[in-house]
């Protein structure tokens, strides 16, 4: 039997697929799965699939993507699926054909009818008897892999497919419905947004192993969830937040301390003193912007813990206190790398004085947003020390320069990117923040379809009006479009609010910045609140939006 787990990135699909083979083996079953604890059976897939993420690959068109990753599809179908099908009683695959097809159509905008036979022949005959489903909130799934990341540190960089921004993630969700919809009898979806993942697990392994006995179609028998928590207004949305942390907290510790992240209130600050002690780490990355009393006693309290995230903490107005300073050398031995990402853009005596403590290869990442000949000096002489722009030949070093050059304008800086361009594409790119000159928008022009979230985010709050054009090219397919929106109040501003309501509401609520203490922004607020009441996102940002500007 042939069983295929789909959903996107972050889903749980192998998590949840490891665990049903688990389940099956314990019970006397033969069972192979072609990507065990996440990596692929074949050696020529694996290295096809890192190719594909590999974000130096801006070029790649939609339609080369489709063909790579049928490609590796099709090698792991030949090496090791249909091998396995021989002398297995279940074979089981974390993603199929279908994440092509998926991602072509809904994720890229191709044509099904172009798509669709292409697919069909990548498979060769080859049709799963089950397609499992795994069905997540997108928020949920990005908070997931963020709390992954945070628990198991890695310098992996960012994919390529990521370069589209967090709207991908739901356009393939419904995508992935849709083709569920289509072949109730084959598909089967399960919920990892709620639903408890071990009860999930032997859900499923009790319908695999009842419909290779009985040769009928699988039946799943699991608990439903508990009912969806709803918010009307700012204050319901405090209360439904409580209630989802409250639920979440016993079996994620740290998911649930990760959505605290900044938010501010008693009622939040209980609950982080509570999660402290069994996810210190996801605690402590939620205290960024927090300066109140006890925030700070919670810094403290985990330093030990969480040495790194404390230091992130920093990164924020809270790292201007003497307080914070005091903090930041204490940490500089343990979390060095940190403690040089949290002066990001501080040209203050204090800063300087952490610089000057760290040895020039950690000073370098401590330069981001910081002209001005003393800066330079110290970016020259990084430079000198690894042969000068041409000696520079890994992804990693030519990644630090870049962004040591974050948001500088001049000619030197404009070297560094050019010549560090073809090393690390994306960083050279992100650089761009708040530089407004002829070169800046020609890499904006050219990069925004390939790598829409990048470009969006180096807008700043540009009232330019090629910022506005490059916004229109992507508003419709890009979330991030509306973070370049923060706190604007002009005609087109709210224009792309107004139309991309229905589509993000949590990030037009972001967007408002000081607009939301106006009447059109508390309007905008309470029709966001109309069309999604259930999305925890927009719980969030609402919370977040208010406790921010309101008050200003």
């Amino acid at each position: 039997m042939f069983v295929v787990f789909e959903g996107i990135d972050g889903g749980g699909k192998t998590t949840l697929s490891n665990l049903v083979a688990t389940l099956l083996r314990e019970r006397g079953r033969a069972v192979e799965h072609v990507r065990e604890g996440g990596k692929f059976a074949s050696r020529v897939t694996q290295a096809m699939r890192e190719l594909g993420r590999d974000a130096r690959n801006l070029a790649m068109t939609p339609r080369a993507e489709l063909m790579m990753y049928l490609t590796r599809e099709i090698q792991l179908l030949e090496e090791a699926t249909r091998p396995a099908l021989a002398r297995a009683d279940v074979v089981i695959a974390d993603r199929y054909v279908y994440t092509a097809q998926a991602l072509a159509v809904y994720g890229r905008g191709m044509a099904a009818a172009d798509v669709e036979p292409v697919v069909a022949a990548a498979a060769g005959g080859l049709i799963p008897e089950l397609v499992v489903l795994v069905d997540v909130d997108p928020h949920v799934a990005r908070a997931r892999r963020r709390v992954s990341k945070l628990l198991a540190p890695d310098d992996q960089a960012p994919s390529r497919k990521g370069l589209a921004g967090t709207a991908l993630q739901l356009r393939l969700r419904d995508g992935y419905r849709a083709l569920a919809a289509r072949e109730p009898a084959r598909w089967i979806v399960v919920d990892n947004t709620e639903a408890e993942l071990h009860a999930v697990a032997h859900a499923l392994a009790d319908a695999i192993d009842q419909a290779r006995q009985h040769r009928a179609a699988p039946a799943l028998a699991i608990p439903a969830p508990p009912p969806a928590l709803r918010a009307t207004d700012l204050a319901s949305a405090r209360a439904a937040l409580v209630a989802w942390c409250d639920r979440r907290a016993p079996r994620e510790p740290a998911l649930a301390a990760y959505v605290l992240e900044g938010l501010a209130g008693e009622a939040f600050a209980a609950r982080r003193r509570e999660l402290a002690t069994r996810a210190p780490v996801g605690v402590a990355a939620g205290l960024r912007w927090l300066d109140d009393d006890d925030s700070w006693q919670l810094r403290r309290g985990l330093l030990a813990a969480a040495p790194a995230q404390i230091a992130l903490s920093l990164a924020s107005p809270a790292g201007l206190r003497v307080d914070g300073t005091e903090l930041l050398h204490a940490l500089l031995p343990v979390a060095p790398r940190e403690v040089a990402a949290a002066l990001h853009g501080r040209d203050d005596a204090d800063a300087w004085a952490l610089r000057d403590a760290m040895p020039l290869a950690l000073v370098i990442r401590a330069l981001g947003g910081v002209p001005g000949p003393r800066a330079w000096a110290l970016r020259e002489q990084w430079l000198g020390a690894h042969g000068g722009l041409a000696h520079v030949a890994d992804v990693a070093t030519a990644t630090v320069a870049c962004e040591a050059v974050d948001g500088i304008a001049d000619d030197l800086a404009w070297s560094w990117r050019k010549g560090l361009r073809e090393l690390a594409p994306v960083a050279a790119l992100a650089s761009l923040v708040g530089v407004d000159d002829e070169r800046a928008w020609k890499w904006r022009a050219r990069y925004v379809e390939r790598a829409p979230k990048v470009v969006m985010r180096t807008l700043g709050q540009s009232i330019d009006t090629r910022a506005w054009a490059l916004r229109a090219r992507v508003a419709d397919h890009c979330e991030e479009t509306f973070d370049s929106l923060l706190g604007l109040d002009t005609a087109e501003a709210w224009h792309l609010r107004e139309a991309g309501l229905a589509r993000w509401p949590w990030a037009v609520v972001k967007s408002l910045g000081a607009q939301i203490a106006t009447a059109r922004g508390r309007a905008l607020v309470a029709e966001a609140f109309a069309r999604a009441p259930t999305s925890l996102a927009l719980w969030r940002q609402a919370l977040l939006t208010d406790q921010r500007w309101a008050a200003r």
